[in-house]
């Protein structure tokens, strides 16, 4: 297990920056109970260094439960103003291997490997935002929020959170006390169900035009900043442009979203597309990719198990070792050069450009 228990003084390198291309190792200071299935976590540099990142980035974990790859993408939850530390909030999930693992095994004084931060979900400069999250998709809105909060900064902020119920809502507590910190920040929770909470005051469903048209009348002026599971976002998307948004002016988190593409329609010159063979190794699978597909996406109709979260090169999480053959791999900031350099490349945006054995 990649994980361990701190024995020794921590280091004193007050004053250093974190380096994303060598720094790979963080120390948990602290473990709070958000609700009865959420939990934070916050992490500090060994060497106390301080962590400069962007709100609405995020870390990837690897943990090394039982020795197999198990990497797992977690947004920033606390605002970039405080660079000596970073905290994520993990929701415990059925059947989870990781978010179990941390909820039960993860305590004060463990190292665990981390690479980060990473991501381009990050607000631009606009005078009026609209910030749609449901349940854990929360987090890295919530960096936003804390970081108008922390620099005193003037915003006009409407925040939609939806989630089951009243009691899966995380930061319930701290939310109104950053609408007193942040004048022009309206916080609008919407649960699906009251469940058990008959005294709820607000609204409760789902996010629809109608609530849209009500609670944000000006929505086509803001930015929009969205987060959540697949079918909310796909619910914002549509229900922004249907009210006037600029495409431009909407923007959300992507690895929760796995997307793989399908083989293209076949076309006359189909068999003229030249075919490379994909071995993978400790599975004893070969398959055939062709020259313009991603090696995860073959590998996945293939049932060929890899890990894999954002499917566009950002998040990391798909990373494998390429023991022969070279690819074309176009990433977005999911690898590091030195990884390249080790002969690591990430399936979902490689295509490969001869036959290849990968290490899985």
């Amino acid at each position: 297990m990649a994980t361990e228990l701190l024995t020794a003084p921590v280091g004193t390198n007050n004053g250093g920056l974190w380096n994303p291309e060598t720094d790979d190792k963080l120390l948990c200071v602290d473990v709070h109970a958000e609700t009865h299935d959420v939990k934070s976590f916050t992490f500090v540099s060994p060497d106390h260094k301080r962590i400069a990142f962007s709100a609405g980035q995020y870390f990837m974990f690897e943990l090394g439960i039982d020795n197999e790859a198990d990497g797992r993408c977690y947004s920033i939850s606390s605002s970039p103003h405080r660079n000596n530390a970073i905290t994520v909030t993990v929701k415990r999930v059925p059947g989870g291997r990781v978010s179990n693992w941390l909820h039960d095994n993860l305590v004060p004084g463990t190292i665990v490997r981390a690479s980060g931060p990473l991501g381009k979900f990050v607000r631009p400069v606009a005078k009026k935002y609209l910030f749609m999250s449901g349940g854990s998709g929360i987090t890295p809105v919530m960096s936003m929020v804390r970081e108008f909060a922390d620099a005193a900064q003037p915003a006009d902020i409407v925040f939609l959170h939806a989630g089951r119920t009243p009691k899966d809502f995380v930061f319930r507590t701290e939310l109104p006390h950053l609408a007193e910190r942040v004048k022009g920040l309206r916080v609008l929770l919407l649960p699906e169900d009251i469940s058990n909470e008959r005294s709820w005051p607000g609204l409760t469903g789902r996010i629809s035009k109608e609530l849209l048209q009500l609670t944000v009348p000006d929505i086509a002026d803001r930015v929009i900043m969205c987060c959540g599971p697949a079918p909310f976002m796909r619910a914002a998307r549509t229900l922004s442009g249907e009210l006037g948004v600029p495409s431009q002016n909407y923007h959300e988190e992507s690895f929760d979203a796995t997307v793989i593409e399908e083989a293209p329609a076949p076309v006359a010159d189909a068999a003229q597309e030249q075919s490379f063979n994909v071995q993978f190794s400790k599975q004893g699978k070969s398959i055939e990719v062709r020259a313009d597909q991603t090696v995860l996406s073959c590998a996945k109709k293939a049932g060929v198990r890899i890990p894999s979260s954002c499917a566009n090169g950002i998040c990391g999480t798909c990373k494998s070792k390429l023991v022969s053959g070279s690819v074309d791999m176009k990433h977005d900031g999911g690898i590091r050069q030195r990884e390249i350099d080790a002969g690591f490349f990430l399936p979902c945006c490689s295509k490969p450009l001869s036959d290849l054995v990968v290490e899985r």
